[in-house]
């Protein structure tokens, strides 16, 4: 295969970076392969070039809505054929997607893991012609990740529907241990990981202790010039953050989770094309988003991993000059980020608590439940039964892994509507406006069976095919619900309960070691291993990261905060620890004379002269017979 030429002719360049081109030729050669490439490392060309190469359609199977919707506007541009199904689709357009897919020739289609198990998805994927599946930040598949995600689990029945189609695996994020299970859990044929190294040579790492957060963080913006993103842990924080931010002077816009898609893709917008400098952002921003030019992340609240530190403070300087990743750090927030411990995994018998509650508040009977499915208000379920949202949640996904039931995040329900009205009485009326004849009319283009049945509809589509704003679409249909024209139930984002066994006997719900201790224990870890890396006053700090993910560097970084820092010798920190450990090297293989080691070392003599009168004013190195040999080792 001529993979340059397709490189050349769709994306205009020369030659591969880094392990690009090892990984299309390995899925190129239809075998299973992960691929382990840091954010901005260029992943998405790993799997868009071999799936060029070859007849049929590339699955990609992505959580990330907006990575989504960029880079399927991005393949358009190039003039590749690409769609995307993903949540707040109407099922008629999720048909016409996968229709095209089987008939349309496509050559890519974007799809989220919770689709993957629905019947029409599996039905239509009879049909086509897949050549190859990519699971993009595959690290969601392992139960000892940081991210795990149960949807990922559907993943290898998929494979079990395309047998011997290849899967390309990627994540930025992965400890030797999840390389091992994302590998297992995906079916690989063999195991078969091609890994780019993690370092940030660009990527200043610094951590700053302070008792005043937003004043650090304000003196950090007014001494770092460009775009920045602030990311904090809950939903408040950000608007909190953001009003402080706009009062000093700086233009800020916020983000989470919980804000409506086209307010989040116009501030999305805004932040893009620097109407706004900075972002404060729950960690629901920033996957999939492509701006290279980001010169600070800073982290307000501490994440609950290096895999989540790394993955987001890695956003900054992908355009590979200097950029800067700032967790601030308070004493208090030790005790914070303990706390995660218990509220993340409650005592058991709080777990067992939360389910009989559950069986109370669905008025559910032993022995029934199987299949039922009902929607959940977590903070009415709360208020009623005298528990916090939190250990609830945590309750609840534990519950989940133990085979009891099924709790998912939010879900988007699409919005609905019905006319109340026949058509003709509908025909008969005369007093709307322009901009209300248009919606009902496009309505009624859009939809099928509207008069006798409800029909998803999506505000944003109509807002597309009328022209007017996604509020006056909303307020047109709250008016003509109010003039009993039609009903409209505007769509929600309500988690789900699902019961997947029947109802049990609280006293036999067993939590069992894998679902329980162990992830326990791997928290704890992850935990621990963040404290220990914000502690740090002597071990380079993309040093510290790069041995957690498993990768042996040999140098220091030289520009954190702990490698510029003065030793006591008089150099700076990192420069010491170099030359020591040069040092060390030399007389651990056969003792040296002064003159002899300095020949042997690369480092300015001077410099080495400092360590060396540091070294044996502290007895670690000693003389004798004219040779300096080591005393400490």
């Amino acid at each position: 295969m001529d993979y340059k030429s397709i490189l050349k002719q769709y994306w205009g360049y020369d030659d591969f970076r880094g392990i690009q081109e090892d990984i299309i030729t390995s899925i190129g050669q239809q075998r299973d392969t992960l691929g382990l490439m840091p954010t901005g490392g260029g992943k998405s060309i790993t799997f868009q070039v071999p799936a060029l190469a070859q007849e049929g359609l590339c699955l990609v199977i992505t959580p990330l809505i907006a990575l989504m919707k960029d880079q399927v506007r991005n393949l358009r541009d190039r003039g590749i054929k690409a769609i995307a199904v993903y949540s707040g689709m109407t099922r008629e357009e999720i048909v016409v997607a996968l229709e095209n897919c089987i008939f349309g020739n496509y050559k890519f289609l974007y799809i989220s893991p919770e689709r993957l198990d629905t019947e029409i998805f599996q039905q239509k994927l009879r049909s086509m012609k897949v050549s190859m599946i990519t699971v993009d930040e595959s690290h969601c598949i392992s139960q000892w990740g940081y991210d795990f995600r149960p949807a990922y689990l559907k993943i290898s029945e998929i494979r079990k529907l395309l047998p011997g189609v290849p899967v390309l695996a990627l994540t930025a994020t992965a400890t030797p241990e999840v390389v091992k299970d994302i590998q297992a859990r995906l079916a690989f044929k063999e195991e078969n990981v091609f890994r780019m190294s993690f370092e940030r040579k660009n990527l200043v790492y610094i951590v700053r202790n302070t008792e005043n957060k937003a004043e650090e963080l304000l003196h950090i913006l007014n001494h770092v010039p460009g775009s920045a993103i602030v990311y904090t842990r809950n939903r408040k924080k950000t608007k909190e953050i953001c009003q402080f931010l706009n009062q000093q002077g700086i233009t800020a816009t916020f983000y989470h989770a919980g804000l409506q898609n086209d307010i989040k893709d116009q501030r999305q917008k805004s932040w893009l094309t620097g109407e706004h400098r900075v972002m404060v952002a729950t960690n629901a921003f920033g996957m999939g988003i492509d701006k290279p030019d980001v010169r600070l992340v800073v982290h307000a609240d501490f994440p609950d991993s290096p895999e989540a530190y790394f993955q987001e403070a890695g956003r900054a300087g992908r355009d590979g000059n200097k950029a800067y990743a700032v967790l601030l750090y308070a004493q208090s927030d030790k005790a914070i980020l303990r706390k995660r411990i218990s509220d993340t995994f409650p005592e058991k018998e709080y777990i067992r608590k939360v389910y009989e509650d559950i069986n109370f508040y669905y008025q559910m009977a032993l022995g029934d439940g199987l299949g039922c499915t009902y929607a959940f208000n977590i903070d009415e379920f709360c208020h009623n039964f005298k528990h916090f949202p939190i250990q609830v949640d945590s309750a609840l996904k534990i519950l989940t892994r133990a085979g009891y039931l099924e709790y998912t995040d939010e879900q988007d329900n699409a919005s609905r509507i019905i006319f109340t009205l026949r058509r003709d009485d509908l025909y008969r009326l005369q007093e709307y406006n322009a901009d209300t004849e248009k919606l009902i009319h496009t309505i009624l283009r859009s939809y099928t069976g509207i008069f006798s049945d409800y029909a998803y509809i999506s505000e944003d589509t109509l807002a597309l095919r009328t022209g007017l704003s996604r509020q006056q679409i909303y307020e047109t249909l709250v008016l003509l619900t109010r003039q009993h024209i039609l009903h409209y139930i505007p769509g929600k984002k309500t988690p789900y309960i699902i019961y997947t066994c029947e109802r049990r006997d609280t006293s036999r719900i067993h939590l069992s070691k894998e679902v329980y201790e162990d992830r326990k224990e791997s928290f704890e870890r992850r935990i621990q291993a963040m404290l220990e890396y914000a502690d740090a006053k002597e071990q380079c700090r993309s040093r510290m990261l790069l041995r957690y993910f498993g990768e042996k560097n040999e140098h220091n970084c030289g520009q954190c905060d702990v490698c510029l820092k003065k030793h006591q010798s008089g150099l700076k920190q990192g420069e010491f620890d170099d030359i020591t450990e040069a040092i060390n090297a030399e007389l651990k293989a056969h003792p040296l004379s002064a003159h002899e080691l300095m020949g042997k070392l690369t480092y300015d003599k001077e410099k080495v002269s400092c360590v060396l009168r540091y070294l044996m004013a502290e007895e670690i190195i000693q003389e004798s017979d004219g040779k300096l040999i080591l005393t400490k080792s």
